[in-house]
């Protein structure tokens, strides 16, 4: 039998200086009894993993609005893809890898229905504005209940990866700062495929200089530049990218923007489904009818105020379901 204990000490056996070892966590914001196999981080992915938030991010559109095609990916798979390079990345320079995987599995919690679009539309209904990483840390501290507390009450590691996963603060971990450029290597190499797959770009249109440095498929784009963060931060005080595989993979990022999230086809799925109408009037529905909003979100109403609450409503919904309650709104 291994126990947590046992975990704990193998980290500081098998792991890197560097690396954030479970037993030194900063701990989470209310106590609680610690698990006899698991150590925090792996009891961080593990809530994150059986919550409810993960599980909508099924039906959370990625780029493509309400896809009809199987092979589109969606916010949870995106969730996994970058999972599986940032352990990759963990693994190779002997850092915590539930710790890494546990920022990775809650990164994208906040991400309001339809991508971009709906993204855009919440940010301009709601007076504060909206930012999906700030919503992903409110999910983990605050909207997913259980049947134990409300909130995951996760390590402050953890927090931290997942509300500096992307913006211009870093994270105060290794750990979770390789998840911060793990979460672009996916999105770039995914969402290209995806461009690929729906017709909106070739293969020769992509930047040539690009494609000629970090390779011609999804694949070797990816093992490009997960071998070049390995190499570049082996021995480094930080993670880092080569100056040329990341100027590379920002000319891509930067051809995605103006080519497919700013396409005609993009621009058309959100025409179709009125994204730009969905999202106000659900915003302009639940401020008139808080009493439509489900209890456990009702009984935050007096501590964060109604368009707070809102907001988290409305972020929280799958594609499909915003689709259906604005139909049934204007029925």
């Amino acid at each position: 039998m291994l126990t947590r204990e046992q975990s704990e000490q193998r980290e500081y056996r098998l792991l890197s200086e560097r690396a954030v070892k479970a037993a030194e966590s900063k701990g989470r914001r209310y106590n609680e009894d610690k698990c006899d196999f698991r150590t925090d981080f792996q009891r961080d992915r593990d809530r994150i993993i059986h919550s409810k938030a993960l599980r909508r991010l099924m039906h959370k559109t990625q780029v493509f609005i309400a896809p009809e095609k199987d092979h589109f990916r969606t916010r949870l798979t995106h969730t996994l893809e970058v999972a599986q390079i940032a352990r990759t990345i963990a693994r190779a320079l002997k850092l915590n890898e539930d710790l890494t995987e546990a920022i990775a599995m809650g990164h994208d919690l906040g991400h309001t229905p339809f991508g971009h679009s709906g993204e855009n539309a919440l940010a301009n209904v709601h007076p504060p504005g909206f930012r999906h990483n700030v919503q992903s840390l409110r999910v983990c501290d605050v909207l997913e209940v259980s049947s134990e507390r409300r909130g995951m009450n996760l390590t402050e590691e953890v927090r931290d990866g997942i509300l500096n996963h992307t913006g211009p603060q870093k994270p105060f971990t290794l750990e979770g700062r390789i998840v911060k450029i793990a979460d672009r290597i996916a999105y770039v190499n995914h969402d290209t495929d995806d461009a690929i797959r729906g017709g909106i770009i070739s293969e020769d249109d992509l930047p040539a200089g690009a494609i000629a440095l970090l390779g011609k498929s999804t694949s070797s784009r990816i093992n490009t530049l997960t071998r070049d963060m390995v190499e570049s931060s082996d021995g480094a005080d930080d993670i880092r990218q080569s100056d040329a595989c990341r100027d590379a993979m920002n000319e891509l990022r930067a051809f995605l923007f103006n080519n497919v999230y700013m396409s005609k086809k993009v621009a058309y799925d959100a025409e179709r489904y009125e994204i730009g109408k969905v999202i106000p009037a659900l915003y302009e529905y639940y401020m008139q009818n808080p009493e439509s909003l489900p209890q456990e979100l009702r009984e935050l109403v007096p501590a964060d105020g109604l368009p707070e609450i809102v907001k988290d409503h409305i972020a929280g919904m799958t594609d499909r379901y915003a689709l259906e309650m604005c139909g049934i709104l204007s029925a």
